[in-house]
């Protein structure tokens, strides 16, 4: 049953409806969160600005150009400029003049300031002289410039300003509440949903009180940046502030604001006008086309207007809208069939759509349709598609295709009626090219299928006579393969198990049979060359000889052997399944130790690859700490089918020695080492990495220098990886923390615990937890108390026992929380020794009443006791199981091997048993 569910499923994944319904929610997700959606807009402007319709003949453009610029003199001008040009243009009866630029500062002439200042000091003595009078007056009246345009704009009384406003959700009240001037031409919001303003910038005080309205010159862009909406409205603290364009409109209609009214998520009233909007008082402008190479609104200049060329009779009875378009002059707007429009020019547009109800009208039903458009073509991928053959299927999606953009682009150029159908039309072209393209595969597949089932047969023979081992039997079976990129990786495979054998000459046949498809393949130039080499190459240490033993190239030449980029000098020692050696960089002249394993001597197949995993994570968990206290790793990297890892030569000798009675170092000494071990475990777990076997024999100490260097991370875990399999506990019995002995996850505070034990050893001559079997020990580690090391060192401070007792506390959260509180607390308990000195440690001691026999009976009964706990694969060298210390100080009988408790294999196999410190 369970292969036919199994079947079943692997069915329902393949199936074309399932297929179908996976790619609608795929481009459902695309939709939404990438540019795709903007196929939609695209579309959007070039309907929407291939319509026929005519813009408004009332309205003219008078444009601030670069000639202009050139006649007039550089911006901003005077203001007795614009008020010239007003002059002329309510002498010759313009309906509405509606001037762009914003007059939001003064522009105060500097010799103005000093006139009033003569006033004011002559006071009623000036007007004892009326000839001095006169002057100052006409003096003050030539320079007051903001003076002569409100005096104009009051005297055509039809001339129409804006103010900037910065659009965003207000959380409070305004910094300044809308002046008088620009009030009168607002209305009361009364709940509409307008887009709000947090702050406004309004036309200087004698400029907006002359202005028959003052309006808002606000826009909002879509996330392309275009422009394809206008705010008809915007709120302004409950005040619902008109844009310049509709004052324009209702101006010309000789309407105010009391004739315009919101109908809140539907139009705006104007008059007798209707203008269609959004819920936040949006409308949809739909942009003129120009005719015969003319632009849709002519655009005159503004000095051929001042200066006569053009007679400003011109302009009777018209909306007059004067705007920047000369170069660095405000700001241009794409739009929809414009690139960049000017702000005058975009007024332009919005005001004759107004005035002509013009606007683009998104229906409320046009959200419904769009949506059952998309649930029609859903279904027709899930359900209809997968029925078709390919000639009906290519049909029938064509035409729902043509139907719908052909059914968008009528009804935008046509009638201004906007209803979304590109999203639907999108998901269905692309549901069909992804079915169409998997039935492809599939045939496609079936055909090549048959073809290659005898190729197939030879490689998956090849490929498992390569697992027994035979290897020659499968190089046999892959050359009846055709060649491939999948069969090179077979072959690149199958050469580097002939160079584990060390049969270099088959791995060379392997090779070359390889570069008559693709000479470039990987590194196969490079391996090529070496197996040539080394096809004539005697290398000793293999065979019966100790795995990774010492190399003697070319037969035993004087020439030293490499590994890597590293010369071997000598052999240093070796463990259960490595060597190490004594290196030397030739390029640098730096002198490394170097672990070697020869890996396929002792793994074959999953183990091979588990066994090469463990051994490089020792490198990569060690590489990443750079500290002064933990060993630096250098390289790693496989030679000679030996695998290897390059690190710091350590002068000096392990801790284990200095844990023995009577090897005791002074207790200072023993407190500055190990708050310096303290202090590279914090850093190492700030890098997440927890070391889980910390031990005397992992700590080198050069006695001379006082040298400290933390090794062997070789069953460290990176904490934010799951690189050490869970359930795995993983250290050395008695230096194990409570949690790591119950298979718990650990983290950095049982590497302190297990600093503790080492402090309790160094500075006593004695474990904390002893016990006559392994049970025994594992259930005092978990449930009893240490014993205070003043029962034992009666000469210890209270504040050293402390220190001691919190680091071996049962629960992580009350011992030090990181190794940097450890240190301290281990610095301020060897200053509180002052200059007294502290005895050594007794040859025996009784720490309390229930220790049934001396320290030194203890030893030699545990050391009677002492036996090897194998439950693990394999470590590899210098990872394994450590060798009991030497000689028979207290302590010396503990069990201290490194146990992998949750697997139990055989000592006696690849990886069990005892591996001695090299």
């Amino acid at each position: 049953m369970s292969t036919s569910s199994s079947a079943k499923r692997r069915q329902v994944w393949r199936a074309d409806w399932f297929i179908g319904a996976a790619i609608v929610v795929a481009v459902c997700i695309l939709w939404a969160v990438t540019p795709l959606r903007g196929l939609e807009q695209r579309f959007y402007d070039a309907a929407s600005s291939s319509n026929s319709r005519t813009p408004s003949d009332r309205i003219a453009v008078i444009a601030i150009d670069d000639a202009s610029i050139n006649n007039i003199g550089r911006w901003p001008w005077p203001r007795d400029v614009h008020a010239e040009l007003i002059d002329k243009l309510a002498d010759a009866k313009a309906k509405t003049i509606v001037n762009t630029t914003l007059f939001l500062e003064p522009q105060t002439e500097r010799g103005l300031v000093f006139i009033r200042k003569i006033k004011e000091a002559l006071g009623a003595a000036a007007g004892q002289n009326e000839a001095l009078t006169r002057v100052l007056a006409e003096a003050e009246q030539t320079l007051d410039n903001d003076g002569k345009l409100a005096a104009s704009m009051a005297k055509a009384g039809n001339v129409l300003v804006g103010g900037a406003y910065k659009l965003g959700e207000p959380l409070g009240r305004p910094d300044t509440d809308l002046p008088a001037a620009a009030a009168k031409s607002s209305i009361p919001t009364k709940g509409a949903l307008l887009i709000p303003a947090l702050a406004g910038q309004f036309p200087i005080d004698p400029i907006a009180k002359a202005a028959a309205a003052v309006g808002h010159v606000a826009q909002t862009n879509d996330p392309d940046g275009a422009i394809r909406t206008d705010p008809v409205f915007i709120d302004y603290y409950g005040h619902a502030v008109p844009s310049l364009s509709l004052l324009a409109a209702a101006r010309s209609l000789n309407l105010g604001p009391g004739d315009m009214r919101l109908l809140p998520g539907e139009a705006v009233q104007l008059g007798k006008l209707r203008i269609a909007t959004d819920a936040a008082g949006k409308m949809r402008p739909q942009f003129y086309r120009g005719t015969d190479s003319k632009p849709a609104f002519q655009v005159d200049s503004f000095y051929d207007v001042l200066s006569g060329k053009i007679p400003a009779t011109k302009y009777a009875d018209k909306i007059v809208i004067i705007g920047s378009t000369a170069q660095g002059l405000g700001t241009t707007f794409p739009v929809p069939g414009y690139a960049a429009l000017s702000p005058a020019e975009m007024m332009a547009h919005v005001t004759s759509n107004i005035l002509q109800e013009h606007f683009v009208v998104e229906p409320v039903w046009a959200g419904v349709a769009s949506l059952a458009m998309v649930l029609l073509v859903a279904g027709y991928l899930v359900a209809g598609l997968p029925r078709l053959s390919a000639g009906p299927a290519a049909a029938v999606t064509a035409g729902l295709l043509v139907v719908m953009l052909a059914t968008e682009f009528v009804l935008l150029s046509g009638s201004a009626t906007y209803v979304p159908l590109v999203f639907p039309a999108a998901l269905l072209v692309i549901g069909h090219a992804a079915l169409t393209t998997k039935r492809f595969l599939v045939t496609e597949a079936g055909k090549v299928k048959s073809d290659e089932e005898s190729a197939e047969t030879n490689r998956m023979m090849g490929l498992a006579l390569q697992g027994q081992g035979q290897l020659d039997m499968a190089f046999d079976r892959f050359r009846r393969v055709p060649m491939s990129d999948p069969l090179m990786d077979n072959l690149y495979n199958l050469a580097l198990d002939f160079e584990r054998k060390r049969q270099f000459n088959k791995a060379q046949a392997v090779y070359e049979h390889m570069a008559t498809y693709n000479k470039d393949f990987k590194d196969l130039q490079s391996k090529l060359n070496r197996a040539k080499n080394l096809s004539e190459t005697v290398i000793l240490g293999g065979g019966g000889a100790h795995p990774g033993g010492t190399m003697l190239l070319d037969g035993g030449a004087v020439e030293k052997p490499m590994l890597g980029r590293y010369q071997v000098e000598k052999e240093l020692g070796k463990g259960a399944m490595g060597v190490v050696y004594l290196g030397k960089d030739p390029k640098i002249g730096r002198v490394v130790a170097i672990k070697t394993m020869a890996l396929s001597q002792e793994f074959e197949g999953e183990d091979l690859n588990e066994a090469r995993e463990r051994f490089f994570r020792e490198a990569e968990t060690a590489g990443r700490l750079q500290h002064q206290n933990i060993v630096t790793i250098f390289d790693a990297g496989e030679e000679h089918d030996l695998a290897y890892i390059a690190m710091e030569f350590l002068k000096g000798k392990d801790l284990a020695d200095f844990c023995k009675d009577g090897h005791l170092l002074p207790p200072p000494r023993v407190l500055s080492i190990v708050a310096r071990v303290a202090e590279a475990l914090a850093y190492a777990h700030r890098q997440n990495v927890v070391h889980r076997d910390i031990k005397p024999a992992n700590i080198m100490y050069e006695f001379d220098s006082d040298t400290v260097k933390v090794t062997d991370f070789g069953i460290a875990r990176i904490t934010d990886s799951s690189k050490t399999k869970t359930g795995l506990v993983l250290g050395t019995p008695s230096f194990m923390s409570p949690e790591q002995i119950a298979g718990k996850k650990v983290d950095g505070r049982s590497d302190l615990y297990s600093l503790g034990v080492m402090l309790f050893q160094m500075l006593t001559g004695v474990l904390p937890f002893r016990g006559d079997s392994m049970a025994e020990l594992m259930y005092k580690i978990a449930n009893e108390e240490a014993p205070d090391i003043r029962l034992i060192r009666k000469d210890f401070t209270e504040q050293l026992a402390i220190v001691v007792a919190t680091s071996l506390a049962k629960k992580p959260e009350a011992r030090f929380q990181d190794g940097d509180a450890f240190a301290h607390a281990l610095r301020e308990a060897a200053a509180a020794f002052g200059g007294q000195p502290v005895s050594p440690a007794p040859a025996s001691a009784d720490p309390d009443k229930t220790m049934a026999f001396s320290l030194a009976a203890a030893a030699q009964a545990q050391a009677t006791a002492e036996k090897t706990l194998v439950m693990a694969a394999g470590a590899a060298a210098g990872n394994g199981y450590d060798a009991p210390p030497k000689g028979g100080g207290a302590g010396g009988g503990e069990y201290e091997k490194t146990a992998v408790f949750g697997r139990s294999d055989d000592p006696t196999k690849p990886g069990g048993g005892h591996d001695p410190q090299a």
